[in-house]
């Protein structure tokens, strides 16, 4: 029996090999490497997308976060409220611009919970940092309420969310600035890492392009102290090509979530619906199960890949320590670290892949 992996990066490739050896080959010998006109029109045309007036394109969704917070200028001595169950870079790059993050608990979805967002403000809370985890988008309306009432900023973590909607509005673009990653497991990947800012603000968007190029006004003039964060052009021409065959991708993805969820047994496995308005572009199509170790590696004897999207929350990672968080601070995320599983959701799989992942998930179930 063939195996499903749960990622499939080969089979993307073979689909796509000679355009993308075309385009390659034309970077490299036009020798213009870093930045130039292909990486402008990438920015201009996914801000187009979005339907925001500006992207900057970086070297990664981490170093987004990093310079959109940093172009906000928080900093040492502010708190940023962001949830504990992400990837840890979201956490990591609240702690890079000497901001101190402070985290709030989540909804059975595992999107942020806003009362607990509010819960958490102090008098030196100066944003939210909500994170739209495996492509579903955060409570907005009711963040940027809490936002404004309390004049803070607002910086999305849309890493995993490029092409989701909320209400009709692309996720990302609700705060100050929506910070994606172009990492190789995206619905929208590189070859490599690559990320992206989006903002309306102008004033926002020249300060992280400035900052991104070691704090540049021009190339004498270093106005302030700056990075290295920079698109390549070779990452740019793959990600050019690799928009126009977005919406397929997501269709096929979104199709497949559909077929998990007709097949499913409720009553076994656990499933957030997708909220009435929102659009979820399924980066991972997440389980809550029983067991879920024992059942990881059932599936994995039978050639069936997963993962889990994250075993051990950030505020109980070694590196939170000086943070002082323990063991039931954040029950919700505490208990869905011990039963979320991954399921594969590629566009490459077929219905007979979906079928087969159910059936083995509810024999194990079930016995």
């Amino acid at each position: 029996m063939k195996p499903i992996p749960y990622v499939d990066l080969a089979a993307q490739f073979a689909a796509e090999r000679g355009v993308l050896e075309r385009r390659i080959a034309s970077v490299l010998s036009e020798g213009q490497w870093i930045g130039g006109a292909q990486v402008d029109a990438l920015e201009r045309r996914i801000a187009a997308r979005l339907g925001c007036a500006h992207t900057v394109a970086v070297g990664s969704g981490t170093d987004a976060l990093v310079l959109a917070m940093k172009a906000l200028d928080i900093g040492p001595g502010d708190e940023v409220i962001t949830p504990p169950n992400s990837f840890v870079a979201s956490t990591a790059a609240i702690v890079h611009t000497g901001a101190t993050p402070v985290f709030a608990d989540v909804l059975d979805d595992q999107t942020i919970d806003p009362a607990k967002v509010e819960q958490a403000i102090t008098s030196r809370t100066r944003a939210i940092m909500p994170v739209h985890l495996s492509g579903r988008t955060a409570r907005m309306p009711e963040l940027l309420a809490i936002a404004k009432a309390h004049g803070l900023r607002v910086v999305e973590d849309a890493a995993q969310a490029f092409g989701s909607q909320q209400g009709g509005r692309a996720t990302g673009t609700f705060g100050d600035v929506g910070c994606f990653s172009a990492h190789p497991l995206k619905n929208l990947n590189a070859m490599g890492d690559a990320g992206f800012v989006a903002t309306d603000d102008d004033a926002v968007a020249g300060r992280i392009r400035r900052l991104r190029n070691n704090g540049l006004f021009d190339r004498n003039t270093v106005v302030e102290w700056g990075t290295v964060s920079r698109l390549d052009t070779l990452q740019a021409v793959i990600l050019d090509h690799r928009l126009d065959g977005l919406d397929e991708v997501i269709a096929r993805r979104r199709a497949n979530a559909a077929r998990y969820r007709a097949l499913l047994d409720p009553s076994l496995v656990f499933h957030p619906a997708s909220r009435p308005g929102d659009f979820d572009t399924f980066h991972t199509f997440v389980v809550q199960v029983d067991r879920r170790d024992a059942l990881q590696r059932f599936l994995a004897d039978r050639g069936i890949g997963t993962s889990i999207h994250y075993p051990v929350p950030i505020h109980l990672q070694p590196a939170a320590g000086a943070l002082g968080h323990m063991p039931g601070d954040f029950p919700v995320t505490e208990r869905q670290a011990g039963r979320i599983l991954s399921l594969p959701i590629h566009q490459f799989l077929d219905d007979d892949d979906i079928t087969r992942v159910v059936a083995s998930l509810h024999e194990f179930l079930r016995c």
